[in-house]
């Protein structure tokens, strides 16, 4: 992630520690701040707003300055409705953007649309939050709040963005087959089409936008599932992409230039059931890091690949602390992951928390911050953290809707 901001502090979050609950986190309804009874780290509550409020994915950054972007799927009133327009109360029809300043928690919304909009990403270089409605890409300067028709697919190509590279100036993605759209549509459930789609080999092509020539570039075509889609937090020229599937069946994690359209491949398995991915970009854009398990289920560890050298910096963990997803800082010295349930690949008996991670040799020292017994991890945390670093950002549903929170690294006692 790429965080621009530094000494930025969570003003408002860091007042009334003395006023502070200490309470079992989750499981009725919450008070806007409170600490954990188990780990005695205060949650503040970031998403004050009626309906369910969505962090971005692991890897997209949500944060420009001292504000962050979130998506909420508030029922729309009727008032609202003027132009009976038929909007599902929960569905993406009514989902909105909008951003929350960390000084204040004061939220503004930055979409009015009334049709389904996705890929919302932000470029913390250029001011401005890119999405999709329809064949549509628009985006919304942060500073004006104006928004402006970017690009539109035409009708050989219709794709989806979900990158911006490190300077603004280029979207990314990976175009779809209309066979892969709809065996998606024939097996919704990911235990269904993960196995379907990898086997049927269905082409895709990585693609990029010049967002100020409004031009569509096609980097590379495979029938390996091309996915996960992202750019280096500094290198506006490199792209990484994965080979989707099983990841016991595939070497997973690859880059291309933009430019050269060189592939590179990043991590290669060694063993039988070996499994690596959920892969991100250091903030410098020096290291890959993921999560590997050698073998799956087995032993954990964190592998960052050095780019400019191949070298490999191996970090392991224990089993209650693999993570769906884990995210570090700019200096690389902390890491955080958001922990799993049983039913996950890990089947730990004790790893449903927010963790901090700090390396020690070659391995990792954890901190337990949140106990998210009462979190349902069919909704994935997705771990960031906050610009100044002092804090942990993650969504959940342990009060029943879905909230963005914030959990101080800080211990209080």
């Amino acid at each position: 992630m790429k965080f621009l901001v530094a000494g930025l502090l969570f003003a408002t979050l860091s007042i009334h520690v003395n006023a502070q609950e200490v309470l079992e986190t989750g499981g009725k309804k919450m008070p806007d701040e409170w600490i954990d009874k188990d780990t005695r780290h205060k949650i503040v509550k970031l998403t004050r707003k009626e309906g369910s409020n969505y962090s971005f994915y692991f890897h997209n950054n949500p944060f420009v300055g001292n504000k962050m972007f979130f998506y909420n799927t508030a029922p729309q009133k009727q008032e609202e409705q003027a132009a009976k327009i038929e909007i599902s109360n929960t569905s993406a029809r009514n989902r909105q953007i909008y951003m929350v300043d960390l000084k204040t928690l004061a939220i503004e919304q930055l979409t009015n649309h009334t049709t389904a909009m996705n890929g919302e990403i932000v470029s913390a270089k250029t001011n401005q939050i890119f999405f999709q409605v329809k064949d549509s890409v628009f985006c919304v300067d942060i500073k004006t709040k104006k928004e402006t028709l970017v690009y539109v697919f035409p009708e050989d190509f219709k794709a989806s963005i979900t990158a911006v590279n490190a300077d603004g100036t280029l979207l990314g993605g990976a175009k779809s087959s209309d066979e892969e759209k709809e065996l998606f549509k024939k097996y919704p459930g990911k235990s269904s089409y993960f196995n379907i789609i990898y086997e049927a080999k269905l082409p895709r092509t990585l693609f990029t936008i010049d967002i100020k020539k409004k031009q569509l570039n096609k980097l590379h075509t495979d029938t390996a599932w091309l996915n996960h889609v992202q750019f280096s937090a500094a290198d506006p020229n490199l792209m990484m992409f994965c080979h989707e599937g099983p990841w016991h069946k595939v070497n997973r994690i690859w880059t291309i230039d933009v430019n050269t359209k060189k592939i590179t491949q990043i991590h290669k398995r060694i063993m039988d059931m070996e499994i690596a991915g959920h892969e991100w970009s250091s903030n410098d854009g020096k290291i890959i890091w993921y999560d590997l398990q050698q073998p799956r289920s087995t032993t954990f560890f964190i592998e960052g690949h050095h780019l400019a050298t191949g070298e490999k910096t191996k970090y392991e963990l224990q089993r209650d602390e693999w993570s769906i997803h884990f995210n570090s800082t700019k200096d690389n010295k902390l890491f955080c992951g958001d922990g799993g349930d049983p039913g996950q690949v890990a089947k730990a008996k004790d790893g449903m928390w927010v963790y901090l991670f700090t390396p020690s040799g070659n391995k990792f020292i954890s901190e337990r911050l949140v106990n998210m017994k009462n979190h349902k991890y069919s909704l994935e945390p997705n771990v960031h953290f906050s610009p100044d670093e002092k804090w942990i950002i993650f969504r959940a549903n342990f009060e029943g809707e879905t909230n963005v929170y914030a959990v101080e690294i800080a211990k209080h006692n």
